[in-house]
């Protein structure tokens, strides 16, 4: 091109190619040469490369389209077109689909998140499930739903789109468009084809050489990310991060660029990589080198791909131009169409490329009706082929081109059409023969040994199209469709054939196979042909001329598989009289085989001629003169066998394989189209042949024909009990033949009730699931069961609690269907239902006869089925199973023998009985009973002679009632024989009152036995309560973690010794000041969990220690939604003072048990040293971190608590009264001040505080250094050796924990550490009482009181063990605060502090004033009562001031106002005086009032603390929750009830105060906002709200979007529930680095929000995630439950969920008690995974 065309613009180039000759090889040569130069193609992406190919190579196209500027036209074009009704949205893999069960033609008819919300299904039953990928939004297609195909967004363009597709073009626009998409068309299929590296088409070829070559890299799914990330460090010597980027790009796009350079530099680079994979993996990876031009042509067609999507979707014009051009197939070249070129290619393009052809056919050919009509028979023409190569690929199905047959087959109308035209059954039938005909063996047999399980799982998609292309059967047949669906049958008759009879077995004798052989392909082929056989057999039955021709293809086809094998002579066989003429064969010496797909099918059609009452057109003209269906069952029969014998255990030595393939034959997946099918088979040839013969076929087959003719008197044990296991399921086999008739056709039953009868069987095992139910049954085509039809009809619901999940129990009026020997059955249900029964019968009082269920009747062509019941054969079958059982030899005999035979005589009984009923005055030639009575027999006894003789046997008391019951019948049937009325029967049994008289007897020994059961019961309770008394006397604490109990005195030992306070000694319940009440000195002796010895609790003594976990807490932060600040409220810096949000606080809880510090230890090294040789146990525990489990309840420890016995003190009342008449608050505030600047540890700047300034502040009167000493001292505690290691440990622990800092016990923060984890805990123990409104006292648990109380006495003690002169500084520090005359550097104002982390540690550090260098001295009784008094006074006064200064009040109003609100409006005067800023007129009382409130949290907070302290009991109002409980409070800890008085009591000392508090220069920002403060009360923390329909959270995740990403690939929005931020989890576009390592979005998430603790809720898996570290997490149930009170992980069931509140808030006491990192800890060692998940990943 000239140098001075390239400056031309869009218009002008497209004019130029209009008025061109040959306007397609001018755009040609535009394309050879601006595709190279626009596309800069190197190793990195090119931000700019959009834009580029925007403007010089997309927009001259779209001017060559419109023939003007594309803004205009494209606005021109929209005045005129139509809407498209179809939505067409693409699903991505992992995105959110729904289907209405009620409405869906089938189930792959699915809705993306926006039509569903917007559609009428909303209502319905439906399901939602996470997609595969691949398919595309249904809404607006007529043909996938019944009712409301559309929704509201797409309703309104549907006739348009769906019934004309047509919208007109200009003829001009039409000739360009068509034109145009020709020439890009014919360019993308030739470069996307294209398989030359070094060069181009003719016309495409680069005008000038060069030598420029790009090295590619290409993704398989051989190779891991690791894998590809080495090759590429070794090979291009890139970094890891560099590597990691190429192999995410590899992985997105299908291939990458790694090298640009000369061909020798790109082919060195090419053979590194090849190398360097083969070092890892068998196969390296693929890696090309090709011509940069070659590369970027090939990239600038897949961006036209895209470029079409959208030109498409501007009109439905544009789209059947394109789709017209897509399917234009060239007469001349005979080359197929654009579309087929692409498809037969598809497995030689890269993954990016597939991805582009797929969606491009999707927004084009699939959305117009005739071009998906076309499309489909060139997908079914390819068929073939497009299926080979899918196998022999290894990309994903989801990006090949084969998946879009879920699109075409499950058209109905689309089907049909195949069907008839292509004869697509046939093409599918054939590709699976195809493909499988490399396993045929020489008898044309299936043959799987070997088999490639990958290869073999493509396979089964091929089945998923046969089902597809059956999924609707024809209302209308026509002569075409029947043709072609039977030469589709035919080819389906000769797949069944190379799989009939196919892995024979044969039984192994002498030693144990060596080798298992493969079972599992041919089992897989059976699962995938469940629904196909059915649903052909559902096709035939359809059509009455179909039914008839493929009922005789495949008696053809099983009559020559049959006549495969080689056959013996026939021989004569006696027995009664009787003579069966048959081949003989023995299943346990012959090969037998279970895969018999023709036979079963062969039955099933006969079941449907029997249905629709074409029966009497089989044996017209044309059709076989008779059937031998003794020949035909003879295979099933055989089949019935081997799983007898192999439950017999005649089989075991042929290993495994075997019986796995018995359990997978009687399985809900298989058995209705393997074992039911075989029983239908038998039914079949039992009403169809002599029963005599019948039965005696049964004996021979199961190899008891001798044993029941006499004619073997074998001595060999395991002999005998082979047959007496072989007789067992014989009869078993005999009872399912005869009672099961739950199948229509068989009897005149409908689906509903074989429901119904499968449900209540199961209910009859135990309650169930609607899950467990759903899994119990099998699932037709459509995935459904039809369980919630029936499910009321049947049982009753009963809801779930907080945990576990709802249960269906059987209704009482159902049970008398219940049938022992149902033959759908596994052992253990069987053995499970019957003790259900048996006990349940045993409650309510009946007898236990189980008794056989009464049966619906047999259809006419089954109804010669019941002449088994009544032949000689089977008279004589039941005669020697109860002689065997009458001689009471035990090798001859089994109970569950006899317990079957009496069944069959119960069945016979009562098929006797309904036959007597119905024929009124008929004779009946039913005449059991008459043969069991012998009449007319030769033989000595009867079967009825012989009932009686088996009733008394001992063995066979459990079966008495069975007995009882079969007598009563047969007089019962004989009174019907007799037409006698049931009032004579009677008279006659009164006439004979000897049975009567036994029967008296029986329920008078029955009683007495009961009553004597009875009275050893209460004997036995009776022991069991004593000893469980004395249990929980001695071992007291081991019930620490059980609630307490209102009845049990025990249970509270707060209210007790809260009760002694009787009025008289009211005034004594005061926690703190001259009125305190004295510390109970109790003796308290707790015994060890771990060696159970007792031990007193004492200071001197051996420590005692608590379990404890400590752990960094959020939970009450006010910071919540906002990321943690690095320096933060617990770093060392700050630890002294909590901010007033509790940014971070460190909690110590206990589960409440309790051992000797030696017996800790112990345990703790044991622990050490034998988890470190447990698999995965780093998994569940820290090693590193101390962590252990509780030895008794397995709660997750990292510390113990050591117990520190209260301090008895008796306080001297007098004296203290003479003392507060000299010690005022000034007076205090001096002396304190004078101690301070005289001790020697303080540094100079305490010095700096003169003497006057304490003077002006607390009068006249310099008190001397040691005046403090004055008032009483006494010598401090001593502890025992082994109870200060345990507080070293402890506060060493919660050191290192609260701060995050390696063990260092001389750091000057762990005292500090040790007062913020006793003020955090009591903190939020109040928190969860306030949350949960339970009293303040007498609510905790005895774990929870116990531990409290050992943090507060450790927390005390601590200070013993730290440097008295660090702790004299931290308390002047504290100090500081509230008495500004101390200074000190960086003292915060009192905006900046939480006022009880402050009174906590002033209170336990104060003492330590008292210590010189040469005496070790405490305040005494007295003088602690007045420290505490004054800080209290100190610290309520400065946090009122805080409340004030951070509050917002209503202005005054009218009315007169009481006391204490003249007193709060006074106090807010004069700070507004004060401050700047604060609005002068407010409402006294409304300033009362809010203060109070604002206040009580404190105030509780305090209560618990000096309860714990002194152990003081508290007053009675304290303990309830009523209106009196702030002042009731107010005098527990010694404040007025009119708090505001406290600065009318100081005023003098406070004035000063005050003014310096509230012109501190922070607290003039903060009024004037410049700084962010805290309001009080604080806000009380819960997990987010949830949306009460999980839709709404599925909902919001589909419109969530990666952050830090832009492409379109799955991702895992995972909610956090403390915050409500929605993270991208589980992908690496949002890594980032905690700590140098690579974290997951969730755990750097965690770190921030939660210190470490995460409870997360993983959309769409609905699962909550409970993270508590980097390395560890757990699952944890989901809020969300169905409506059968189920969680549904994953989302596998997909019904619709709904919150259920109680779970929810469980799972928010779980996070607000600190219990999330035991759940964790427990749900690990629970569920022991072999297999860690890298949850720092997450």
């Amino acid at each position: 091109m000239a140098e001075g065309e390239k400056t031309l613009s869009g218009v002008e180039l497209s004019k130029k190619w209009l008025d061109a000759e040959n306007s397609f090889a001018e755009v040609r040569t535009y394309l050879r040469e601006q595709v190279p130069q626009t596309y800069r193609l190197d190793t990195v992406v090119d931000p700019q490369e959009e834009e580029r190919v925007q403007r010089c190579l997309l927009h001259p196209l779209e001017c060559f389209l419109f023939g003007e500027d594309p803004q205009e036209g494209l606005a021109k074009l929209k005045q005129g077109s139509e809407s498209s009704g179809i939505c067409g949205r693409v699903f991505k893999e992992g995105e959110t689909v729904y289907s209405c069960r009620d409405c869906a033609i089938d189930p792959t008819c699915v809705l993306c998140m926006d039509c569903f919300q917007e559609s009428v299904h909303k209502g319905h039953r439906y399901k939602m499930h996470a997609s595969s990928g691949g398919g595309f939004c249904d809404c607006g297609d007529l043909e996938a739903w019944k009712i409301g195909p559309c929704c509201s967004k797409h309703d309104q363009g549907t006739a348009v789109a769906m019934e004309t597709d047509a919208s007109v073009l200009e003829p001009v626009l039409h000739q360009r468009a068509e034109q145009l998409f020709r020439c890009l068309l014919r360019y993308i299929t030739e470069m996307l084809v294209w398989e030359k590296y070094y060069e181009l088409p003719e016309d495409l070829e680069p005008s000038v050489d060069e030598d420029l070559y790009l090295c590619v890299l290409y993704n398989d799914d051989h190779h891991s990310f690791d894998h590809v990330i080495y090759s590429l460090q070794r090979s291009i010597k890139c970094t890891q991060a560099v590597a990691q980027a190429h192999t995410a790009l590899i992985d997105k796009e299908g291939r990458w660029i790694v090298k640009k350079g000369t061909v020798l530099a790109c082919q060195e680079v090419n053979d590194l990589i090849e190398s360097n994979s083969k070092h890892i993996s068998q196969e390296a990876l693929r890696v090309e080198v090709l011509l940069y031009a070659v590369v970027a042509h090939q990239t600038f067609a897949l961006r036209l791909g895209s470029w079409f999507q959208k030109i498409v979707g501007y009109s439905v014009g544009f789209r059947q131009i394109f789709c017209q051009v897509f399917l234009e197939h060239k007469p001349v070249h005979q080359d197929p169409c654009f579309v087929s070129q692409l498809m037969l290619h598809d497995f030689v393009m890269h993954k990016g490329a597939r991805r582009i052809v797929y969606e491009l056919i999707f927004c084009s050919l699939l959305m117009d009706t005739e071009s998906k009509r076309l499309f489909a028979i060139e997908f079914t023409k390819n068929y073939d082929m497009l299926q080979q190569c899918f196998i022999f690929d290894y990309h994903d199905r989801s990006i090949y081109i084969s998946s879009l047959s879920v699109q075409i087959f499950t058209v109905p109308t689309l089907a049909r059409h195949l069907i008839e035209e292509a004869k697509v059954i046939k093409v599918i039938v054939g590709t699976i023969m195809e493909v499988l005909r490399g396993h045929l063996g020489d008898s044309n047999r299936f043959h799987f040994q070997g088999y490639n399980s990958d290869k073999f799982f493509r396979i089964h998609v091929i089945f998923h199209d046969l089902r597809y292309i059956l999924i609707s059967k024809p209302t209308e047949w026509t002569d075409a469709l029947r043709t072609a669906f039977l030469e589709g049958f035919k080819a389906f008759l000769d797949l069944l054939g190379c799989m009939q009879g196919m892995e024979e077995v044969k039984r192994q004798f002498g030693q144990h196979i060596e080798v298992e052989p493969e079972w599992e392909a041919g089992f897989s082929l059976q699962i995938q042909l469940r629904h196909i056989l059915s649903m052909f057999q559902d096709w035939c039955a359809s059509d009455e001329t179909v039914l008839l021709q493929a009922f005789r293809e495949c008696h053809e086809a099983l009559i020559l598989c049959n006549n495969r094998a080689s056959q013996s002579e026939p021989s004569d066989f006696y027995m009664c009289k009787q003579i069966l003429h048959i081949r003989p064969y023995k299943v346990s010496q012959e090969p037998v085989s279970i895969h018999l797909p023709i036979s079963r099918l062969f039955a099933g059609l006969y079941l449907q001629l029997c249905r629709t009452g074409a029966m009497e057109r089989l044996h017209q003209p044309g059709g076989p003169v008779s059937y031998d269906y003794t020949y035909l069952a003879e295979h099933s029969l055989r089949c019935l066998v081997l799983v007898a014998q192999v439950s017999a255990e005649m089989w075991r030595r042929n290993g495994l394989s075997l019986v796995s393939q018995v359990y997978y034959y009687q399985d809900v997946k298989c058995r209705d189209e393997m074992y039911d099918k075989d029983v239908l088979m038998l039914q079949i040839a039992a009403s169809k042949m002599d029963p005599n013969h019948f039965l005696m076929l049964l004996l021979l087959r199961f190899e008891l024909f001798d044993v029941f003719n006499g004619s073997t008197s074998g001595k060999d044990q395991e002999l005998l009990k082979q047959w007496n296991r072989l007789t067992e399921e014989m009869l078993f086999l005999l009872i399912v033949i005869i009672g099961e008739r739950y199948v229509p056709g068989v009897s005149d039953v409908t689906k509903e009730d074989v429901t119904m009868r499968e449900v209540i069987h199961l209910l009859c095992i135990e309650p169930m699931a609607h899950s467990s139910l759903v899994k119990g049954l099998p699932e037709n085509e459509s995935h459904e069961t039809g369980l919630e039809s029936i499910i009321s009809k049947v049982s009753n619901f009963k809801k779930p609690g907080v945990s576990g999940h709802g249960l269906y129990e059987v209704k009482k009026e159902c049970l008398p269907e219940f049938n022992p020997f149902f033959y759908h059955y596994s052992k253990s249900q069987h053995s499970k239902a019957e003790d259900s029964q048996k006990k349940r019968r045993a409650q309510e009082g009946t007898d236990q006869a189980l008794r056989p269920p009464v049966p619906p009747a047999f259809c006419p062509a089954f109804s010669s089925v019941v002449r088994l019941l009544s032949c000689d054969i089977f008279v004589h079958i039941l005669r020697r199973v109860l002689q065997r059982a009458a001689k009471d030899r035990s090798t001859q005999w089994t109970e569950a023998m006899v317990q079957r035979a009496l069944h069959l005589i119960g069945q016979a009984l009562l098929e006797e009985k309904s036959q007597l009923e119905a024929a009124a005055d008929e004779e009946v030639a039913f005449d059991f009973s008459l043969k069991a009575r012998g009449l007319g027999s030769e033989h000595s006894k009867s079967v009825f002679q012989l009932l009686n003789k088996v009733k008394s046997l001992p063995a066979l008391e459990s079966h008495s009632d069975m007995v009882k019951w079969i007598l009563q019948m047969f007089e019962m049937v004989k009174c019907h024989r007799e037409k006698s009325s049931p009032t004579a029967s009677v008279s006659m049994d009164t006439s004979k009152p000897e049975p009567e008289v036994a029967q008296d007897k029986d329920k008078a020994e029955r009683k007495r036995k009961a009553d004597a059961a009875k009275l050893h019961r209460q004997k036995i309770m009776a022991q069991m309560s004593a000893m469980q008394r004395n249990f929980i006397e001695s071992n007291k604490m081991l019930y620490d973690n059980m609630p307490d109990s209102s009845s049990s005195p025990a249970g509270q030992p707060v209210a007790t010794s809260s009760e002694s306070c009787v009025p008289e000694q009211r005034e004594r319940c005061v926690a703190l000041g001259p009125q305190r009440g004295s510390t109970p000195a109790p003796r308290e002796v707790l015994t060890c969990i771990l060696c159970q010895e007792e031990q007193e609790v004492a200071a001197l003594s051996p420590a005692m220690v608590l379990t404890a976990c400590v752990q960094r807490s959020t939970v009450l932060t006010q910071r919540r939604g906002k990321t943690l600040a690095t320096q933060n409220a617990c770093a060392p810096a700050n630890s002294l003072f909590m901010s007033p949000d509790l940014e971070v606080g460190t909690h110590t809880g206990s589960c409440g048990h309790i051992m000797h510090a030696s017996c800790w230890q112990k345990y703790f090294e044991a622990i050490q040293n034998t988890t470190r040789n447990r698999l995965h146990a780093e998994l569940i525990i820290d090693l590193e971190s101390g962590q252990y489990l509780c030895p008794l309840c397995k709660s997750l420890c990292n510390t113990v608590v050591p117990l520190i016995p209260l301090e008895p003190l008796a306080l001297d009342y007098e004296n203290a009264e003479i003392v507060g008449q000299h010690l005022t608050l000034p007076r205090w505030i001096q002396i304190l001040s004078a101690r301070i600047n005289g001790l020697k540890s303080i540094g100079h700047s305490c010095e700096s505080a003169s003497g006057g300034e304490a003077t002006g502040l607390c009068g006249e009167g310099q008190p001397d250094f040691r005046s403090i000493l004055s008032f009483g001292v006494q010598e401090p505690r001593r502890f025992s050796d082994s109870v200060a290691e345990m507080l070293v440990l402890c506060a060493t622990t919660v050191h290192r924990v609260g701060l995050e800092t390696p063990p260092n016990e001389l750091c000057p923060h762990v005292p500090t550490m040790a007062w913020n984890t006793c003020a955090f805990t009591i903190q939020a123990i109040e928190n969860v009482l306030q949350e949960e409104d339970k009293p303040l006292f007498g609510s905790l648990q005895n774990r929870q009181l116990v531990g409290l109380n050992a943090v507060i006495q450790f927390s005390a003690a601590q200070r013993l063990k730290s440097s008295q002169a660090v702790v004299q500084t931290h308390f002047t520090d504290m100090l500081a605060v509230l008495l500004p005359t101390i200074s000190r550097e960086n003292t915060p104002s009192i905006l900046e502090v939480d006022f009880f982390h402050l009174l906590v540690g002033m209170v336990l550090s104060v003492p330590a004033l008292y210590h010189e260098e040469a005496v070790d001295l405490q305040p005494s009784a007295v003088s602690s009562a007045f420290n505490h008094l004054y800080i209290l006074h100190l610290v309520t006064m400065a946090h009122l001031v805080q409340v004030l200064l951070t509050s917002d009040f209503p202005a005054v109003a009218a009315g007169e106002e009481g006391e204490e609100a003249r007193a709060a409006a006074e106090l807010y005067t004069t700070v507004s005086q004060l401050t700047t800023g604060l609005t002068s007129d407010v409402s006294g009382s409304a300033v009362a009032e809010q203060v109070k409130r604002a206040i009580t949290p404190f105030l509780r907070c305090t209560a618990l603390f000096f309860s714990g302290l002194t152990g003081v009991p508290p007053p009675v109002e304290v303990s309830i929750t009523s209106p009196g409980h702030t002042e009731a409070l107010c005098s527990y800890l010694a404040l007025p009830p009119n708090i505001f008085q406290l600065f009318w009591e100081h005023r003098e000392s406070v004035r000063p105060l005050l003014q310096r508090w509230c012109q501190d220069p922070a607290v003039t920002k903060a009024l004037k906002g410049e700084i962010q403060t805290i309001r009080y009360p604080r806000r009380r923390n819960h997990l987010i709200d949830l949306p009460a329909d999980y839709s709404s959270l599925l909902n919001q995740a589909s419109h969530f979007k990666c952050p830090k990403s832009n492409d379109g690939e799955r991702k895992h929005p995972t909610l956090c529930l403390v915050c409500g931020v929605m993270l991208c989890s589980q992908s690496t576009c949002c890594q980032s680095q905690l700590e140098g390592e690579d974290v997951g979005a969730c755990t750097a998430h965690a770190a921030t929000c939660g210190a470490g603790v995460g409870v997360f809720l993983s959309i769409r898996e609905c699962e909550i995630v409970l993270k508590a570290s980097k390395t560890r997490g757990s699952t944890y149930p989901a809020p969300y439950l169905d409506d059968y009170g189920e969680t549904d992980p994953q989302l596998v069931r997909g019904n619709p969920l709904h919150l259920c509140p109680e779970r929810y808030k469980k799972l928010h006491q779980l996070w607000q008690q600190h219990c999330v990192l035991e759940e964790i800890a427990r749900s690990l060692e629970v569920d022991n995974v072999m297999f860690a998940l890298e949850w720092q990943m997450l």
